[in-house]
C-alpha cells in the first residue's frame, strides 16, 4: 500500500496537479478569509471552511481523482497494476490516502489564518475542532466517490464531470424538497462549522466513504478477474 501511496504522491508533485489543487484551495481560503473574517469581524473559521468546501472542493477533488484509474486504463498501465503482487485493496487505499494527504497539507497551511485570528482575538477551539473534523470527513466522502467514478470509465473528463454533478446534486436537493436535506453533504458539514459534532452525520460520512471504497475495490477486482 505504501509503495502505491508514494508513487501517487510523487505523481501529484512531479506534475502540476498537486500544486494546482493546493493553490486553488489556498486562493479560495484567502478570498473567503477576507470576506468572512476581516470584513465581518468574525473570529471563527467555520464560515471560511464552509465556503472552501462549497466552492473549492467542487473543483479540486475531481482534479485529484479523475485520473486515478481512468488514465491508467487509457494508457495501458492498468495491466501492470492489476497483475502486480500488491492487492487491489492496498492499491485503492494507497491512492485514497495520497489524494487525502494533498488536502490535509492544504488544511495545515490554513492554520496561518487561525494564527492571525489568535493575534486579534480568541477563536472558539470547540468550533474550530468540529469544523476541521467535519471538513476532513467531507473531503474523505468526496474523494472516495471521485475514485469510484474514475474506476468506472477510462475517460477522465467524464469521471470529473460525474463527480462535479454529484456534488451539485447533493447541494441543491434540499431546494426541491426539504425532506432531502439529510442527503445533502454540504448541509451536513454546515453543522460542524457551527461547533456541532453530529454522531449521525459522522456515521453517514464514514459509511459513504467506506461504501465507495469497497465498490471501487469490487470494480477493480472484477477487471482483474477478466484479465
Amino acid at each position: 500500500m505504501w509503495a502505491v501511496f508514494k508513487k501517487e504522491l510523487k505523481r501529484y508533485f512531479l506534475s502540476p496537479i498537486g500544486y494546482v489543487v493546493i493553490g486553488i484551495l489556498l486562493l479560495v481560503c484567502s478570498v473567503f478569509f477576507y470576506l468572512t473574517t476581516i470584513q465581518y469581524s468574525s473570529i471563527d473559521l467555520g464560515g471560511l471552511y464552509f465556503y472552501v468546501a462549497l466552492y473549492g472542493l467542487i473543483i479540486t477533488v475531481p482534479i485529484l481523482t479523475m485520473r486515478m484509474f481512468s488514465e491508467e486504463r487509457k494508457t495501458g498501465t492498468e495491466q501492470l497494476l492489476l497483475t502486480s503482487p500488491i492487492s487491489i485493496t492496498k492499491v485503492v487505499l494507497g491512492k485514497f490516502i495520497a489524494a487525502l494527504l494533498i488536502v490535509i497539507i492544504t488544511e495545515l497551511c490554513t492554520f496561518m489564518y487561525f494564527g492571525i485570528l489568535c493575534h486579534y482575538g480568541v477563536p472558539k477551539l470547540t468550533t474550530t475542532f468540529a469544523t476541521l473534523l467535519g471538513f476532513l470527513l467531507f473531503v474523505m466522502s468526496y474523494i472516495s466517490f471521485g475514485m469510484l467514478t474514475s474506476s468506472l470509465t477510462e475517460n477522465q473528463i467524464i469521471a470529473g464531470i460525474i463527480s462535479i454533478g454529484f456534488f451539485i446534486i447533493t447541494w441543491v436537493l434540499p431546494e426541491f424538497n426539504s425532506n432531502l436535506e439529510s442527503f445533502s453533504f454540504i448541509n451536513m458539514f454546515y453543522k460542524y462549522t457551527q461547533g456541532q459534532i453530529d454522531i449521525g452525520n459522522t456515521v453517514t460520512f464514514l459509511t459513504f466513504t467506506i461504501t465507495c471504497l469497497l465498490l471501487t475495490i469490487t470494480v477493480m477486482q472484477r477487471r482483474k478477474s477478466v484479465k
